[in-house]
């Protein structure tokens, strides 16, 4: 009679439990296709936006026949849904959203400026020659006997103090109400208006009708505003009355000019220059924009206007890009460097302290110090004595700018200068003294090459960033002092707060010649910088 091997019973396993040895497995699988789920849903609603955002932007390029923008749009999302529906190319799918940003946020604003600079874009030349056509019309039009007048209600779709105004009509022969603004007339339903029997309209769905004292607020607007109709356009006449008046200059496509009725004047359309122009050289103040090629370009460069401000404006704008980045770099480092010795006490106090600019608003620091510098009641000119007009002289001006950024800029110098020392090993200035060199001889050939390596990044950073600082000139000095014939460019104008002047300055908008100086600022940023890091690269290969 054989007998029973000897072994471990079978196993038993409680029904409510998992098996044995599992766990771990079943946990696993359980969170791989909770994940799986999460990320398909995060897919469907990340593609799904996706897919809304291409139709709404797909109806404007279509009403504009605009086929090149349509067929990218359509090319850029058939690439995105295949992109992310398939299971290859996983390191593009996390180069393209961030490619895709890079080009809507910096290239495409980039390429848009300077297509703008060879354009005469501005003020009087904004839209096409169709729209120069119906601005001077419009414009034109003037009350003449037998004009048609109606009963008026000033209106609008926004806030009465702020929003776009909106005319609200009723034709006295057939009572059909209307509303005009600059696109034209469009009839209301009679079910969505209430008229008072004089033929005023005293409410209306999807309006606000202004008061009198609303409408009186804004009587330059109201007078402003010109309604194109098919037989000329409506004007108001006060605040309650309006007239639809003849236009006496009308444009003959025949001889591709506009012709005055009243005087028989003639303009005669010149496509170079986007404007309407009379044997004797007068334009009409309404253009067009037009490519202008190169023309903006030899303005900053020969025409004495604007190459005298733009070229003194350049050679202070280094000035005052080197000194601030230089001097800040200097306090910073020394601060940097007095705290780093191993003599000093209470640094964690002083490093408090001497950061405080840097963890306060600049823009309100900014106002502060302008107020320090008063003539008359600055806390500068009290504090020492003194009677300095700052801001009304050149050189005092542009001293006090570059004290200010100064004092706003130390504290991030010393702060990447206090890191950078602790990144240098001791042992090395430590061999120096050894070797019997002098704290000086120490700092100029190790410390300071070494600080310069770690930093040169952040100084080329900071020269860029002062080169285009509006806000220290802006918040300041407002670029001034002015002379008095000249009062687009200031002695502490950077060409950045130029530009700003240039393209919306109180004489007139002139976008094209902004952008022209913008690409001017850009090629002499990106010519610097890429100088500038090529010498870095030089410095880190000896020191490295």
């Amino acid at each position: 009679m054989s007998t029973p091997l000897s072994g471990p019973g079978p196993v038993t396993q409680d029904p409510g439990r998992e098996p044995t040895g599992l766990p771990g497995k079943s946990r696993a699988a359980r969170h791989h296709a909770l994940t799986s789920v999460s990320g398909l849903l995060v897919k469907v609603i990340l593609l799904g936006l996706t897919a809304a955002i291409a139709i709404w932007a797909a109806f404007p390029l279509v009403e504009a026949q605009m086929w090149l923008g349509l067929a990218i749009l359509a090319a850029t999302t058939a690439g995105l849904f295949y992109l992310y529906l398939t299971r290859r190319h996983i390191p593009a799918k996390y180069l393209v959203p961030g490619t895709l940003f890079l080009i809507a946020f910096q290239v495409v604003p980039v390429l848009y400026t300077a297509s703008t600079a060879f354009t005469n874009f501005g003020d009087g030349h904004r839209g096409s020659k169709d729209d120069a056509v119906v601005a001077i019309q419009t414009g034109s039009v003037k009350q003449v006997p037998g004009s048609a007048e109606y009963a008026l209600s000033v209106a609008t779709e926004g806030d009465p103090a702020t929003g776009p105004l909106v005319f609200l009509v009723s034709d006295p022969a057939t009572g059909v109400v209307s509303a005009g603004d600059t696109g034209g007339l469009r009839q209301l339903d009679p079910a969505d208006v209430t008229v008072a029997p004089g033929g005023k309209v005293t409410a209306a769905d999807g309006y606000t009708i202004l008061n009198f004292g609303q409408a009186s607020s804004r009587s330059q607007d109201i007078t402003g505003l010109v309604v194109p109709t098919s037989d000329g356009a409506l004007r108001s006449a006060g605040l309650s009355r309006a007239y639809e008046g003849k236009a006496i200059r009308a444009y003959d496509a025949g001889c591709d000019c506009v012709r005055d009725t009243e005087t028989g004047r003639t303009w005669t359309a010149d496509e170079e220059i986007g404007a309407f122009v009379a044997p004797d050289g007068e334009q009409l103040a309404q253009g067009w924009q037009v490519n202008v090629g190169l023309k903006n370009f030899a303005r900053v460069l020969t025409d004495p206007a604007i190459s005298g401000p733009f070229f003194g404006t350049l050679l202070w704008n280094f000035a005052f890009a080197i000194g601030s980045t230089g001097g800040t770099f200097l306090l910073g480092m020394l601060i940097a460097l007095a705290l780093h010795s191993p003599r000093m006490r209470g640094t964690n106090l002083y490093r408090i302290l001497l950061i405080l600019p840097y963890a306060m608003p600049s823009f309100a620091m900014l106002l502060i110090w302008r107020d320090m510098f008063n003539t008359d009641f600055g806390l500068i000119n009290n504090l020492f004595g003194l009677g300095v007009d700052w801001f009304g002289q050149e050189w005092s001006a542009r001293v006090a700018v570059i004290l200010v950024q100064l004092w706003l800029g130390y504290p991030y110098m010393f702060l990447v200068a206090t890191g950078a020392l602790q990144a240098i090993p001791k042992e090395l200035t430590e061999a120096t003294s050894v070797d019997g060199a002098s704290p000086w001889q120490s700092f100029r050939s190790v410390t300071l090459p070494l600080l310069l390596v770690a930093l040169s990044p952040l100084l080329i950073s900071s020269f860029a960033f002062n080169f285009n600082n509006i806000n220290a000139i802006w918040m300041t000095s407002e670029g001034g002092p002015f002379e008095p014939d000249n009062p687009r460019s200031g002695a502490t104008d950077l060409l950045i707060t130029y530009t700003y002047r240039l393209a919306f300055g109180a004489q007139g908008a002139e976008y094209g010649l902004a952008a022209t100086v913008s690409v001017f600022i850009f090629a002499i940023v990106a010519v610097v910088s890429a100088v500038s890091f090529a010498r870095t690269r030089r410095q880190e290969e000896v020191y490295s």
